[in-house]
């Protein structure tokens, strides 16, 4: 016997609320249609949903949830839609709160930065509990600029002196030989993301000012030889392109008071052939000791464009295919 259509009803008062849930051209709501077969209108103050159970009562409960982000965020980003769907599916949705209330920092422009997905909840947790913590998965899911938000943040609250900011410069051989300017114009390009992040958190003034006071730092690895680390916030990126050597170089560097956070994507490594990556050692020789923290992030917690997810998906695919082959 086929289910009878029926309607649920939901009252919303504020007409920017339902503007923004449903977005632009209503691209939010017709999002929420297809994936649950029912109909959304907004009419008189109300939004009526339409269709069978039990679809027509998640949608409810998951309109809820997005109002609820709308309130506290002012807006709703179809990646917030498109997560909080999947929260519901797995009947996390009563999550959403915590992802809400953890404000990592709030930016120069009054941003406030927060984790967007679950997996970046747990990243961020580890990181307030741990001195050194590996930050695994790949790109857009927020590793590195999460971390540089938790660095300001712990600059900001004067629990560190200083921000050190390090990535590996694979190529610092025969081919940064062939670029203009001394070495620090040659490994500039390599550490431009670094600077860029630290400049849309901190602001064009303040970024200056600490740079020029050395409580900022951005350097090529090599830099971090024989060097101790006290009271710092150090943070290695793309520590998939470190050897073994150079990953324990770099862990040994760590001194008193400072935190460390290595982040890095394991399927990206551009180390020549034969090389094994630090990053994918480290994490076994260091499994279950106090102190260190390991999250791995998946396509989950991509926050670019919805395309990112379908390309890591598709890689995932081709590589499983190609080992079983």
């Amino acid at each position: 016997m086929t289910k009878e259509i029926q309607e649920k009803k939901i009252g919303i008062r504020d007409n920017d609320y339902t503007r923004e849930l449903f977005g632009n051209f209503d691209e939010n709501i017709k999002m929420i249609e297809k994936e649950f077969e029912v109909d959304i209108v907004s009419r008189e103050g109300e939004i009526r949903i339409l269709g069978k159970e039990p679809n027509i009562s998640i949608v409810e409960k998951l309109i809820y949830k997005l109002i609820e982000i709308i309130k506290k965020e002012g807006k709703l980003t179809k990646q917030d839609v498109r997560y909080t769907v999947k929260l519901v599916y797995e009947g996390q949705e009563n999550k959403i709160k915590e992802l809400l209330d953890d404000v990592v920092v709030i930016t120069h422009s009054g941003k406030t930065i927060k984790p967007k997905t679950l997996g970046q909840k747990r990243y961020i947790n580890t990181i307030r509990e741990n001195e050194v913590v590996f930050g695994i998965g790949p790109a857009g899911t927020g590793k590195t600029y999460l971390a540089m938000a938790m660095a300001v943040n712990a600059f900001k609250n004067k629990e560190v002196d200083r921000i050190i900011l390090t990535r590996p410069a694979v190529e610092a051989g025969e081919k940064l030989g062939f670029l203009p300017g001394d070495l620090q114009d040659k490994v500039d390009p390599y550490l431009r993301p670094l600077y860029d992040a630290l400049f849309d958190i901190m602001g064009p003034d303040k970024y200056m000012k600490y740079m020029e006071k050395g409580l900022i730092e951005v350097a090529p690895l090599a830099y971090m030889r024989g060097r101790t680390l006290d009271s710092s916030f150090v943070i290695l990126d793309e520590a998939q392109n470190t050897t073994p050597e150079q990953m324990k170089m770099f862990l040994t560097r760590l001194g008193f008071g400072s935190k460390a956070i290595i982040t890095g994507d394991i399927t990206q490594v551009d180390l020549p052939n034969g090389k094994r990556s630090g990053l994918r050692q480290v994490t076994e020789i260091l499994e279950g000791v106090k102190g260190v923290g390991v999250v791995y992030l998946d396509k989950h917690d991509v926050v670019r464009h919805r395309l990112v997810q379908r390309i890591i998906k598709a890689y995932e695919a081709y590589e499983k295919n190609k080992a079983e082959k």
